[in-house]
């Protein structure tokens, strides 16, 4: 038998440690399709090109695939949105809009944006899961908004107010938004590009929040 060359050695540990994220790549799109109970983990091994076994050798059950999935994913975006809510220099309006547009680009336009109609369509049946999702993602990114807004508040720019409710405020239409489009794109003709929606609802927010003094 030829022993395996050097390089075949190192191609095939590089394919082993590539192999969790390629899975969990795959698990997303399809837990973003077809649902959480739905899934099987044959259809996510189909997806990524692999066996049952190995997926079993990463992940021992569909749960911890889920999460490993959402949160291999959304990791980068709720840690660029708590960045984002630290940086005291630039105005509370610019971190506000380029908070909600970088939501949609790293959340809303990727299959991550199925997550939240997944969650709410099968919560009664799986409430650990949506438990989960709101202590590692929802609760972070709620404070991050907040933080911005409690800026905006001690520079004068914006109202005094319950930081904590505008927070919660401002993620309604985005949280809404994605419904519309997972749920009802193919009855709603009207729904406008993301966007158009994201900037209308920036204008319509930040003037709410803004001082009489800081109106345009």
């Amino acid at each position: 038998m030829t022993p395996s060359c050097p390089l075949q050695n190192l191609i095939r540990r590089r394919r082993k440690d590539a192999r969790p994220a390629e899975i969990t790549a795959a698990a997303l799109e399809v837990f973003a399709e077809k649902g959480f109970a739905a899934t099987r983990l044959e259809d996510i091994a189909a997806k990524a090109g692999a066996s049952k076994g190995t997926v079993y050798l990463y992940f021992k059950n569909k749960e911890v695939l889920f999460k490993a999935a959402v949160e291999a994913a959304m990791a980068p975006a709720i840690e660029a949105a708590e960045a984002l809510a630290s940086d005291t220099r630039r105005p509370p309006v610019e971190l506000l809009r380029e908070f909600v547009f970088g939501w949609w680009q790293m959340v809303g336009s990727t299959p991550l944006g199925a997550v939240p109609k997944l969650l709410v369509a099968e919560s009664g049946n799986f409430p650990e899961l949506v438990r989960w999702f709101h202590d590692a993602f929802i609760s972070r990114g709620h404070r991050a908004m907040t933080r911005i807004i409690e800026l905006g508040i001690a520079r004068g720019e914006f109202r005094p107010q319950p930081a904590a409710v505008a927070a919660r405020i401002i993620f309604a239409p985005l949280f809404s938004f994605l419904i519309w489009r997972r749920a009802f794109i193919g009855f709603m003709a009207d729904l406008p590009p993301p966007e158009d929606f994201l900037a209308q609802a920036v204008e319509m927010l930040t003037y709410g929040l803004a001082t009489r003094e800081n109106k345009p």
